[in-house]
């Protein structure tokens, strides 16, 4: 008996939001932990699970990661988007949790392992109680950079200083102006959170979102998110070391701004967390396992196996890549067609990865895949294979909503980008983009000749020069080894902590 305790492994549960952007860094992250020696299981709602591991109750992922389904009672249908926010967020709150309890509770029998701890996406906060009630220590992941973590986080301290409601919108201030006589923004830029570079609106902070019913519920659930997140000791953010200009706070140290994250929590950073980058390849390369592969994560999205060919045919640099993402919502008919008229306006290839969708396609000009297919000059899918593309010699810039991930894997493979945030913290990734690291311009607007002008800004001349040029260098500073064993040393200083308490948690379940 004592043989067999001494050889179990401690057993780490992760809960994800369920959203794509979500769920794939969050794999990642299990099979990172995975190599330092502890059983990973990524508990996932039935819908998502459906879609990524086929009908299975659980299924292996890669390298020991295991894949949990958990119950939701929410109806998915095959090959339509992914049930909404409301269905899912009542899913979460009144019907998850005792299935996650369940699987807490039985996961020593089922796997022979203990189970030390959660580790719950900060969006996915309904685990954290579960996690509570079963005696399991909880541990956050932030799956953005850490800049809108620093933003999110400072909600209880905008509220005590009066500079936004009770419902998080802002209050009415003096205006104050900048040098050359703009208004500037108070909210975000009286608390220092952000550098100076970089230039965040008030109404473009992640909770500020739809119109004002939508703003007050998404608004109580960071509340309720932030609240529940005082329990934990860590929280693991997918960004990488000097994201923000400066070196990122570990530990107990204060931000880049010198104001500090919050007493006894340690913040930290173990991205970027991507395919075939990140933690999983520094652990591969440690390991001397050769060349190596990348992993790449089940998909909730059937993407189109004739992209790369497409590709192949084009000039080098020339094509402009076209994604808004997974999760974002429809930016309007209008905007679609004016978009759709800026692209064929620009003359150049593009490759435009847009949902089969009504409130979508109900935008485009009336035979518009078929006209640009036809003419050589366009290709419109229902899903990308996003890596691949950008990886592409091709591809010359990328128009892109500003999710996380995408920015990352553009950074990554080198693309200049064309920014359109829509929601969220989309506005935060393109202050950034387009102010501090200058890898990239923001779209004024949506209309036929804003696209063609930024497009040829980004693809021509001087300026689209020295984004690439900027570009490059950001980029060696996130894939270079060092930076990424930081992120492995982090890992690892989270994993000594689990197996620092996993004796004594053992010792309490013998007793329980």
């Amino acid at each position: 008996m004592g043989a067999e305790a001494a050889v179990q492994l401690p057993a780490v549960v992760l809960v994800p939001f369920p959203a794509q952007g979500h769920v794939t860094p969050m794999l990642h992250l299990a099979r990172a932990l995975a190599a330092h020696g502890v059983a990973a299981t990524v508990a996932v709602p039935d819908f998502i699970h459906r879609r990524i591991a086929g009908t299975k109750t659980d299924a292996d992922v890669s390298d020991g990661v295991a894949l949990a389904s958990i119950p939701s009672c929410v109806t998915d249908v095959d090959g339509a988007d992914p049930p909404g926010f409301a269905d899912f967020g009542h899913a979460m709150e009144h019907h998850m949790p005792a299935h996650l309890e369940r699987l807490l509770t039985r996961a020593h029998a089922a796997t022979g392992c203990r189970v030390a701890c959660v580790v719950v996406d900060v969006l996915a906060s309904w685990a954290v109680p579960v996690a509570e009630r079963c005696g399991v220590p909880a541990a956050g992941f932030w799956p953005a950079m850490l800049a809108s973590y620093r933003v999110v986080a400072a909600i209880p301290e905008l509220m005590e200083k009066g500079l936004i409601s009770e419902s998080g919108t802002p209050r009415s201030s003096p205006n104050q102006f900048d040098d050359d006589g703009f208004v500037q923004d108070q909210m975000i830029r009286a608390l220092k959170i952000l550098p100076e570079q970089v230039e965040l609106k008030d109404e473009e902070v992640p909770w500020l979102v739809g119109d004002s019913a939508t703003q007050k519920s998404r608004f109580a659930f960071w509340l309720r998110a932030l609240q529940r997140a005082r329990s934990f000791r860590s929280v693991l953010v997918n960004s990488f070391p000097g994201e923000a200009g400066a070196a990122a706070a570990t530990d107990d140290d204060d931000d880049n701004d010198g104001h500090p994250v919050r007493q006894s929590l340690r913040v930290l950073p173990v991205g970027p967390l991507l395919a075939g980058g990140g933690v999983s390849t520094v652990i591969e390369i440690m390991k001397g396992d050769g060349a190596v592969a990348p992993c790449k994560p089940p998909s909730m999205w059937q993407a189109d196996s004739t992209c790369v060919g497409w590709l192949d045919r084009q000039r080098a640099g020339s094509v402009v890549y076209v994604s808004f993402g997974s999760w974002v919502g429809p930016i309007g008919q209008d905007k679609i067609r004016d978009l759709a008229l800026g692209l064929e306006a620009t003359g150049r290839p593009f490759l435009w990865a847009l949902k089969k969708d009504p409130s979508w396609r109900a935008g485009l000009p009336d035979g518009y895949a078929e006209r640009v297919s036809a003419a050589g000059r366009g290709k419109v899918v229902d899903w990308a294979p996003q890596e691949d593309v950008l990886a592409h010699g091709s591809v010359g810039c990328y128009l892109t909503h500003c999710g996380w991930n995408s920015t990352v894997e553009a950074i990554r493979h080198g693309v200049r980008l064309v920014c359109c945030p829509v929601a969220g913290d989309q506005f935060i990734n393109c202050a950034y983009i387009t102010g501090l690291w200058e890898i990239g311009i923001k779209l004024g607007g949506v209309s036929k000749n804003q696209v063609k002008e930024c497009i040829e800004r980004i693809m021509d001349g001087k300026e689209g020069r020295h984004l690439q040029e900027k570009m490059n260098v950001l980029r060696k500073k996130v894939v270079t080894a060092e930076a990424r064993s930081l992120a492995q040393r982090n890992v690892k200083s989270f994993v000594n902590e689990i197996n620092k308490d996993y004796p004594l948690l053992t010792q309490m379940y013998s007793i329980l």
